[in-house]
C-alpha cells in the first residue's frame, strides 16, 4: 500500500484532475516540486546522513584532479585572463570548494581572473554554498534553470556536473510484440499503479534509434529527454571551452542490453536501494542510469566535439589522482592516516566493487582545435 505523504495527495490530486500522467511527469514533482520533491525540502541528502555516498563525498582528491583538468583546459584555450567555470545541481557547493581551493593555492594566475556560476533550481541551497564557499564567494554568482536556459547567459570556460543527469525525470517504456509503448502512472482505488499507453511522443522513439537501441519484446527501459535538452542549453550558453559530465551510466549498447529487462531505475533511502518509486514520495531518491550515447551524438549535432569519455578511474589515474597520492606520501600527518587515506581514494579508482568503473566521465570540447587535456594521457592499461 502506498505510504501517503502530502506528495502523494498532490500528485493523486493532479491524477484525478487531468488524467494519468508520464512517468518524467511523475518522477520531476517527487524530486522537484516546491517545498515537497526530494531535492527541494528539508534535509540531507548525500553522505553518511543522507540517502547515497558520490565521488565527492569520499575525499577533496576527487575536486582537485577535476580541477588539475580545468587547469589544463584553461592553457588549451589560451590561459584567458577570464575563465568562468559553471556547476550546474552543486549540492551544498563541496565540489566547487574542492575545486576553487586547488586553483586559488596552484594556479594564481588563472585564479586572478576566475568565476563561478552555479546553477541550481533550489533556492535555499544558496545559503549552505556561500558558507561552504565563503573564501571565494566574491566570485560567485547564482544561476536559476531558467536563466540558465534562457540564452541571456553565456561564457567561455568550463561546465561540470556530478551525478546531474541521472536525476533528471525519464520517460518509462516497455517494448511489446505490438511495439513500443510508453509506462505512465496513473490511480486506482487510491493507490497510484501503472498503465500501458501510446507514446506521449515520438521523441521517445526517436531519442532511441539515434542511441541505436533495440529493445526486445518484455524489456523495459527509461529514456532520458531532459538530458539531451540541458547539453542543449548547455551549447547555447558555452561560447568556446568545455563540459565535463561526471554520473553513472553506460554507452546505449551496453544500457539497453537485453539482460537490462527491468531497466535501470532505482531509489535510494538511508543507503539502501528500492526498486519501487511509488514508496517514501518526497523522501527517497529516483535515479535511472545515463545514456551517454544520446550526450554524445547531441552533442556533436550542437558543435560539441567528444574529447575523452571513459571510466571514473581511467580519468583519475590519468588526470591526477596518483599525483595526488604521492602528495599524500610526502606530507607530515601519521602513517595510520596515510593508510586510511589512501584507502579512501581506493574508493574512487576500484574498477570493480567500488566508484571506479560504475561512473563515467564525458568531456566535450566547443570552440578548441585538438584539446590536450590530461586525462588523454596513456596510463599503461
Amino acid at each position: 500500500m502506498t505510504e501517503k505523504t502530502a506528495l502523494h495527495d498532490s500528485i493523486s490530486a493532479r491524477i484525478t484532475e487531468q488524467g494519468r500522467i508520464t512517468f518524467a511527469d511523475f518522477m520531476g514533482a517527487c524530486l522537484y516540486q516546491p517545498g515537497l520533491g526530494y531535492y527541494t525540502s528539508p534535509g540531507r541528502k548525500v553522505g553518511a546522513e543522507g540517502d547515497f555516498y558520490t565521488s565527492i563525498t569520499v575525499h577533496a582528491a576527487f575536486g582537485r584532479v577535476i580541477a588539475r583538468e580545468i587547469t589544463q583546459m584553461w592553457r588549451c584555450m589560451g590561459m584567458p585572463a577570464e575563465f568562468t567555470l559553471v556547476e550546474c545541481g552543486a549540492g551544498n557547493g563541496r565540489l566547487a570548494c574542492d575545486i576553487m581551493d586547488f586553483l586559488a593555492g596552484r594556479e594564481p594566475e588563472m585564479y586572478r581572473g576566475l568565476r563561478l556560476a552555479l546553477v541550481e533550481r533550489e533556492p535555499s541551497l544558496e545559503e549552505a554554498q556561500r558558507s561552504m564557499l565563503a573564501a571565494h564567494v566574491e566570485r560567485i554568482a547564482w544561476l536559476s534553470p531558467e536563466e540558465f536556459a534562457s540564452g541571456r547567459f553565456s561564457f567561455s570556460g568550463c561546465l561540470y556536473s556530478n551525478e546531474l543527469i541521472d536525476a533528471l525525470p525519464v520517460q518509462r517504456v516497455l517494448m511489446t510484440p505490438e511495439g513500443l509503448r510508453e509506462i505512465y502512472v496513473s490511480l486506482q482505488e487510491g493507490e497510484l499503479v501503472e498503465e500501458i499507453g501510446e507514446l506521449s511522443t515520438p521523441a521517445i522513439a526517436e531519442q532511441l534509434k539515434r542511441s541505436g537501441a533495440k529493445l526486445i519484446p518484455g524489456q523495459q527501459a527509461e529514456v532520458n529527454l531532459n538530458g539531451p535538452a540541458w547539453l542543449s542549453a548547455a551549447s547555447r550558453a558555452l561560447r568556446s571551452g568545455f563540459v565535463l559530465t561526471v554520473d553513472y551510466g553506460y554507452p546505449a549498447e551496453e544500457l539497453y542490453a537485453p539482460h537490462r529487462k527491468r531497466g535501470t531505475l532505482l531509489c535510494y533511502y538511508r543507503h539502501q536501494t528500492e526498486e519501487n518509486p511509488y514508496i517514501r514520495l518526497g523522501l527517497q531518491d529516483i535515479t535511472a542510469h545515463v545514456d551517454f550515447t544520446s550526450l554524445i551524438k547531441q552533442g556533436e549535432e550542437l558543435g560539441l566535439q567528444t574529447a575523452w569519455f571513459g571510466e571514473q578511474y581511467r580519468f583519475l589515474m590519468a588526470a591526477g589522482i596518483i599525483e595526488e597520492l604521492e602528495e599524500l606520501e610526502r606530507s607530515s600527518i601519521s602513517d595510520e592516516e596515510k593508510l586510511r587515506l589512501r584507502l579512501t581514494l581506493k574508493k574512487l579508482i576500484v574498477p570493480q566493487g567500488g566508484m571506479g568503473d560504475t561512473f563515467r566521465i564525458l568531456v566535450q570540447s566547443k570552440g578548441i582545435d585538438k584539446p590536450r587535456l590530461l586525462c588523454q594521457r596513456r596510463i599503461g592499461f
